[in-house]
C-alpha cells in the first residue's frame, strides 16, 4: 500500500505564522528586557550615590544644588580612610576578613557534619536532636545574647577572634539546609564508597564534599555576607579599638558632634570591595547550586 503526497495547488503559497503572533513575541522580549534594564537601573543607583558622594566633599553632599557628578573629583578621599588616626580603618578591614574567613569555613565544617549526621547515620533520638535544632530558630536573639557575652567574657575572650568566631560557628538554619540537602544527596554513591571500605567519615568527605561544592560554595557565600556585616556582637566583644571589625569602624565616623560624610561613603565603598570579589569568584558555583541543586544528572 502506497501513499501520495497531496496535491500542491499551483501558486499557492506555503501556510505562515500569523504577523500577529511574531510581533506579539517580539514586543514580549521587549517588554521584558525593558523590564530588566529598569530593575537593574534601580539596582545600580545606591552604587551610584555611594560612589558619587564618596568623591565628594561635605558640601557638595550636603549643598542644595544637586549635580549628578561633583564638578571637582576628591580623588585624596580614597586614601585618607587608612590616614584617619582615630580609626585604624587597614585593621579592621584586616580583623572582619580574618573574622569573616574563618567563620564562613568553622560553620560550613560544623553545620555540614551536624546536617550530615542528622540525614544518614542511623540513630533512634535523631528526629528529636533535629526538632531541638529547629526549635532554636524561634528563639530570638535577644534571649541569648547576654547569656552569651558572660559565657564568653568569662573564659576570658573579649578583644579575641575567639571571642568574635566561635559563638557563631553553628547556625541552626544553615544545618536545617545541609540536612535538607543531604536527604536528596544519591545514596547510591555512599553505598559504592562502602563496599570500598570507607565508613560515614570517609564517605562524607570523599563522596559528599566533592560532589557537593556548588550547595557549599552556594552556603559559604551567604555566611560570608552575614559575617562580614555582623554588627552588635562585634561592637560588644571588640571592646578594644584594635579588635574593631569593618562595621563597627564605620560606625565611629558618625557622633553626637560630627559627621564626617564623605569619609563615611568612601570607607563604606572600599569596605563593600570583599564582598564583590568573593560574589564575582564563587558566581559560577553560586548559579550551579541553584540551577541543579549541586547534583549532576
Amino acid at each position: 500500500m502506497t501513499t501520495t503526497a497531496p496535491e500542491v495547488t499551483k501558486g499557492a503559497t506555503p501556510t505562515a505564522r500569523p504577523p500577529h503572533t511574531r510581533r506579539g513575541g517580539v514586543m514580549s522580549s521587549t517588554g521584558l528586557y525593558i523590564a530588566i534594564g529598569v530593575a537593574a537601573l534601580l539596582f545600580l543607583i545606591p552604587f551610584y550615590l555611594l560612589i558619587r558622594n564618596a568623591l565628594s566633599t561635605d558640601s557638595d553632599i550636603t549643598g542644595e544644588n544637586w549635580k549628578f557628578f561633583p564638578t571637582d573629583i576628591q580623588w585624596s578621599n580614597i586614601t585618607e580612610p587608612f590616614h584617619d588616626t582615630t580609626v585604624d580603618f587597614g585593621q579592621s578591614m584586616v580583623n572582619s576578613l580574618i573574622v569573616g574567613v574563618l567563620h564562613t569555613v568553622g560553620t560550613l565544617l560544623v553545620c555540614s557534619l551536624a546536617g550530615y549526621g542528622l540525614a544518614r547515620i542511623p540513630y533512634r533520638h535523631a528526629n528529636k536532636i533535629f526538632y531541638a535544632v529547629l526549635f532554636t530558630l524561634m528563639v530570638p536573639t535577644a534571649v541569648t545574647f547576654v547569656p552569651s557575652f558572660v559565657l564568653v567574657s568569662s573564659l576570658g575572650w573579649v578583644d579575641s577572634y575567639r571571642g568574635l568566631i566561635i559563638p557563631g560557628l553553628f547556625s541552626g538554619f544553615t544545618c536545617f539546609l545541609f540536612r535538607q540537602y543531604f536527604l536528596g544527596f544519591p545514596k547510591e554513591l555512599e553505598e559504592a564508597a562502602r563496599v570500598d571500605g570507607l565508613g560515614y567519615w570517609g564517605a562524607y568527605w570523599r563522596v559528599v564534599v566533592p560532589n557537593s561544592l556548588n550547595f557549599f560554595a552556594a552556603i559559604a557565600t551567604i555566611t560570608f555576607i552575614n559575617g562580614w556585616n555582623s554588627f552588635l556582637w562585634p561592637l560588644v566583644i571588640g571592646q578594644d579599638p584594635s579588635a574593631w571589625t569593618v562595621q563597627v569602624a564605620l560606625s565611629s565616623y558618625m557622633t553626637n558632634q560630627t559627621v564626617n560624610y564623605h569619609l563615611i561613603f568612601m570607607a563604606t565603598a572600599i569596605s563593600i570591595l570583599p564582598l564583590l570579589f568573593v560574589f564575582l569568584f564563587l558566581q559560577r558555583w553560586l548559579v550551579q547550586g541553584i540551577a541543579q541543586t549541586g547534583i549532576k544528572g
